[in-house]
């Protein structure tokens, strides 16, 4: 069930213009190529090199959840715009990462926690319109949400902030979100602007636990 058909079942289940998931997924989709664009770019990466970890953070955990809910081709293979956008994020890091880097104090985790919240809610959304379980859903969401970055820390061989030892909330907050577009979605008030408040909240919640230090409990 390619892109499209999904975005009708969306429309169908919530009454909304569904163009607004995809544009809420695109807008992830640029925010975590521009996180694998500077890590490359830190790590002293080529033009390709910067391209490729580009493409590779924006379409990982889309591509992933896709394949899990047997979406046939991916979406990120069924419209361009998802190679066109991470393309032209890529771009944008490899000429103007000066200016990146001077206007964000921390800028792979900022624009790495704007596409955490936007994927953990749009992951939810397509799980959910797949009839996936509650905690399918749930768990899609946060795979959505960190398998791009994991697959970027690993390519530019990095430990994956997912599993770092001294790692802040990462995974905690994309659960939650999820869980709340799920709850929406199965009792009948999921809205864009449901989506677009859960996104804004992961993002906030990750960029707090990063100034804040929280960390998620560690055995004794």
């Amino acid at each position: 069930m390619p892109g499209v058909s999904v975005l009708a079942q969306i429309d169908s289940a919530t009454g909304l213009d569904a163009t607004l998931e995809r544009t809420v997924d695109l807008v992830g989709v640029f925010f975590f190529a521009v996180s694998g664009g500077l890590l490359a770019v830190r790590k002293g990466f080529e033009l390709v090199g910067v391209i490729a970890l580009s493409l590779v953070t924006a379409l990982g955990g889309g591509i992933i959840r896709d394949v899990v809910l047997g979406a046939t081709p991916p979406t990120a293979f069924d419209d361009v715009l998802y190679l066109i956008v991470p393309l032209v994020a890529a771009a944008v890091v490899f000429v103007g990462h000066a200016i990146i880097e001077h206007r964000f104090r921390r800028p792979v985790m900022f624009f790495d926690a704007a596409g955490l919240g936007l994927f953990a809610a749009t992951g939810a959304v397509k799980a959910s319109a797949f009839e996936a379980s509650a905690v399918g859903a749930v768990l899609i969401g946060v795979i959505t949400a960190t398998g791009g970055g994991i697959i970027r820390d690993v390519l530019a061989n990095d430990q994956p902030h997912l599993f770092h030892p001294d790692s802040r909330l990462y995974a905690i907050p994309a659960a939650l979100g999820a869980t709340v577009i799920v709850v929406a979605w199965r009792n009948g008030f999921y809205s864009g602007g449901v989506a677009i408040g859960v996104a804004a909240a992961v993002f906030s919640l990750r960029l707090a636990a990063l100034k804040f230090g929280w960390r998620a409990p560690t055995p004794r």
